[in-house]
């Protein structure tokens, strides 16, 4: 696993850890919050198309014509402990993106994000570039109607 850059080299104070363990009690923040605040901060970052594999992306698509919702969480996966959490990313950029710049951007915001609203300290935020979109490409699922009219 790679080593990510700390709170104060990201120009934040860092996370409140000791917040979450008090004399008056504990807080437990559930690896799916943190995957969801991970998928919303991840998607602010200009370049990124996508999130997850083809496959998993097939199945989205599939499943929102089946009238399922589309996962918040879909390329997201966590590990959450009592102080610290790490995130593993897996997304699609757009063309012409320049993909170091991209993965820097998405790491430093997950890693505020989730510092930020859950006070965990974040080791580390790896990103997977699984696929580039095409600007004349048909994003996954489409095209799928009707063949003649």
């Amino acid at each position: 696993m790679t080593e990510s850059s700390t709170p104060a080299e990201r120009g934040a104070h860092g996370p409140d850890t000791g917040r979450l363990a008090t004399e008056r009690g504990r807080t437990s923040i559930a690896s799916q919050v943190v995957a969801k605040i991970a998928g919303m901060a991840a998607r602010q970052i200009k370049g990124v198309y996508d999130f997850g594999t083809v496959a998993a992306r097939a199945f989205g698509a599939l499943k929102g014509r089946l009238g399922g919702e589309e996962s918040v969480t879909r390329g997201i996966a966590v590990e959450v402990g009592e102080r610290q959490a790490a995130a593993d990313i897996h997304l699609v950029v757009e063309y012409g993106t320049s993909i170091p710049e991209l993965a820097e951007a998405v790491r430093d915001n997950v890693a505020d994000a989730v510092e930020q609203m859950c006070g965990l300290e974040v080791t580390e935020v790896n990103v997977t570039v699984d696929d580039v979109h095409l600007p004349d490409e048909e994003p996954v699922g489409a095209g799928t109607g009707q063949r003649v009219q």
